[in-house]
């Protein structure tokens, strides 16, 4: 990525924090760094991948560099302006325009459920239910030994400890940067048994007015 791609994407991605700071909740785009903590432990034998608010695919281009071929990519973003941007530069990527708290209702994963998911959705600005929603839907898609790594800004894991139990999940902090803005932590979040599917997710799905879909 060149650098002026870079301030092309600091700027879309400032002027959408500004426009709407508790959907972003961040003032610049992931770090290369955070990025490799994040994807650190996928390949491509784990494949197909699906990421949740891939933005300006900082953790996409990681995602390739790790030898996950682009067509094994589910890209789910809420934001259409980052969304129709994730066409032009991964073509060859399935990008879903959608909120990811849909992901255990919408129908459209069943086919093929994702050995991995990789979210930068900004969880600790969302309610408890919503959070609830997307964790638990994104195991409703997933393979029974995928997990579903996630950072954050905070000092412990985004997805409080009541909606892991529920959900019959555990968290493990896998590390952490102070090369990014701000510092971050990483965290894999996986099943407590990983031989049984996850059939509570399904209560903690969203029924907002706004969980709109299109592909």
């Amino acid at each position: 990525m060149t650098t002026k791609t870079s301030c092309a994407d600091f700027v879309q991605f400032f002027r959408s924090w500004v426009s709407n700071p508790m959907r972003v909740a961040a003032v610049a785009p992931s770090g290369e760094r955070l990025a490799r903590l994040m994807t650190q432990e996928i390949g491509p034998i784990d494949g197909p991948i699906l990421e949740l608010g891939p933005g300006t695919g900082v953790f996409t281009r990681a995602l390739l560099a790790r030898g996950i071929p682009e067509s094994a990519l589910t890209l789910v973003e809420f934001g259409e302006e980052f969304a129709v941007r994730l066409r032009e530069r991964f073509p060859a990527a399935r990008v879903v325009h959608m909120d990811a708290a849909q992901l255990g209702q919408c129908g459209l994963f069943d086919d093929a459920p994702f050995g991995a998911v990789i979210s930068g959705l900004p969880l600790l600005s969302m309610p408890p239910a919503k959070v609830a929603g997307i964790v638990g839907g994104a195991f409703e898609t997933m393979k029974p030994g995928g997990a579903f790594y996630q950072f954050t800004y905070g000092p412990r894991c985004p997805v409080q400890k009541p909606i892991l139990e529920s959900l019959g999940l555990t968290a493990k902090r896998i590390g952490g940067t102070v090369r990014n803005i701000p510092p971050a932590g990483v965290y894999r979040i996986s099943r407590q048994n990983p031989l049984e599917l996850s059939i509570i997710g399904s209560k903690y799905r969203s029924t907002g007015e706004n969980a709109g879909i299109s592909a």
